[in-house]
């Protein structure tokens, strides 16, 4: 994109979606339902508390509510500027060329995809402990669990074919009645714990001290809230919609996620250590102290905002690949709309298919499906991080290239791309469970990204210069607004 693009196209590169069409709520539902703050908030903070304890967790999710309230700055000059469908991958290719945009692509996939599994372990293994909740039975099956997977995958891929419109606002009313569930238990849970020795549990630790792969795993509680921007060629006003969506979200569900580390910080000081090991430690909280119903409210709540999570994450997913399609980098027919939904249906199906199989080789493989929502969580914490950095890289660069350079975006880009870098080093450098080898293993699939960008960009550059691509308006468009 440059001052001398055209006004309009004959057609957009994105033609066969249903373009500026959605209203405000299916686009803020995507961004809530990809954080899933009801489901989040009872399952990351206990990831960090138990490693990390009171005090790390609260400064560590503090930290992670700034850096992506920063991130998220540095996104919306951008977002107010492109409709795009690639989201921020797209956004780096007009500001650092083709090649960063296909590394930042790799990153989201890695992102999007290990949220998606891990959201579908989430839903088999929740739904599953209301058995354990009733008092029906003592364990997890294994056999449960894999058959609720399937079971969600072949739902939200249906509702993805049939369009986003068809399901964000049903999404966003289980997610908002699922974080109600979820703010009350909290309250409740810090209420019977009043009286506990609050200088103990917040007190800093010399042996649990804050680390940056604790702060990366508090990120993962946040990511998400920019694939409101894959639907930005879909919303009806989305110069106004996806801005506000990307301004507000990590907000809201940061005030809601310290809320939560507190409660639990308070609840887990006092409870038995078999509750803290436990495979659904908030659960088996309530379970310990004989709140049964307030067990299966958990369960049901935490389930179907990781359902809702999952929809909306490989629905991010399914456009990046769409994109990739249509810029003929990744197979063509990830490309296509379905004539009659006017959906990525292709991308949808393989994005899926890949997103189910993946945790159920996991389970039958004979890993624990908390290790496994865990280390997908950490995964896709490490792919967001890397496409943010790239993102806030990018943001001063593509208004200098319109024109419209910005001293402040630039400071702002900087700092924000510096915090990231401590972030990731901090988390290659830190050993919390498998995020070492978590970290290894994604900067292993960069580094082969890297060198697949320069292989493409030599031997095909004319699908190079194609990446990027975006809602251009259309000679369609400037008659239809004429006529009005």
């Amino acid at each position: 994109m440059t001052p001398q693009s055209p006004l309009f196209v004959d057609e957009s590169s994105v033609a066969g979606l249903s373009r500026r069409q959605l209203p405000f709520i299916p686009v803020f539902a995507q961004s809530v339902a990809a954080i899933a703050p009801a489901g989040t908030s009872a399952v990351t903070p206990m990831f960090v508390i138990g490693a990390l304890g009171g005090f790390s967790g609260v400064v560590s999710f503090a930290a992670a509510m700034v850096v992506v309230m920063l991130v998220a700055a540095c996104i919306r000059p951008m977002a107010q500027r492109l409709a795009v469908v690639g989201g921020l991958y797209s956004y780096v290719a007009h500001g650092l060329g083709p090649r960063a945009a296909l590394v930042t692509a790799w990153s989201a996939v890695v992102g999007y995809g290990s949220v998606g599994m891990a959201s579908l372990l989430a839903v088999g293994l929740y739904l599953s402990h209301i058995a354990v909740s009733v008092g029906v039975s003592t364990t997890v099956p294994l056999v449960s669990v894999s058959a609720i997977v399937i079971v969600a995958a072949t739902i939200a891929c249906v509702l993805m074919v049939r369009g986003v419109k068809v399901s964000a606002a049903a999404t966003l009313v289980v997610e908002v009645v699922a974080v109600i569930l979820m703010v009350g238990l909290m309250v409740a849970v810090a209420v019977m714990h009043r009286d506990v020795p609050w200088a103990d549990v917040f007190r800093p630790r010399a042996d649990r001290g804050i680390s940056g792969i604790g702060i990366v795993v508090a990120v993962s509680a946040f990511v998400g809230f920019e694939s409101a921007t894959t639907l930005s060629a879909e919303a009806r006003r989305p110069f106004l919609v996806v801005p506000r969506t990307l301004r507000w979200t990590p907000v809201a569900a940061g005030l809601i996620y310290l809320l939560a580390v507190v409660a639990q910080s308070t609840a887990i000081y006092q409870a038995d250590p078999d509750v803290a090991s436990s495979s659904t430690p908030l659960a088996a909280l309530f379970l310990a102290e004989g709140s049964r119903a307030a067990s299966v409210v958990l369960d049901i709540g935490i389930a179907t905002s990781f359902f809702a999570c999952a929809l909306a994450s490989v629905n991010a997913l399914v456009r990046v690949l769409f994109c990739l399609g249509r810029e003929r980098v990744a197979p063509t027919a990830l490309g296509r709309a379905h004539p009659v939904f006017h959906t990525p249906a292709i991308a949808a199906v393989a994005a899926m298919s890949v997103v189910t199989v993946v945790p159920l080789v996991f389970l039958w493989c004979g890993g624990d499906p908390e290790a496994g929502i865990r280390d997908f969580l950490t995964l896709s914490a490490l792919g967001y991080v890397g496409s943010y950095l790239l993102a806030c890289l990018a943001a001063p660069a593509l208004l200098h290239r319109i024109g419209e350079s910005s001293r402040r975006l630039v400071v702002l880009g900087g700092v924000s791309a510096a915090l990231l870098v401590a972030l990731l080093i901090g988390a290659g450098v830190t050993d919390l469970g498998h995020s070492t080898t978590l970290f290894v293993i994604y900067a292993i699939t960069v580094a082969i990204a890297i060198v697949m960008a320069v292989v493409i960009g030599r031997v095909m550059p004319d699908r190079v210069a194609r990446v990027g691509i975006y809602d251009e308006p259309s000679r369609d468009d400037v008659l239809t607004a004429t006529l009005r």
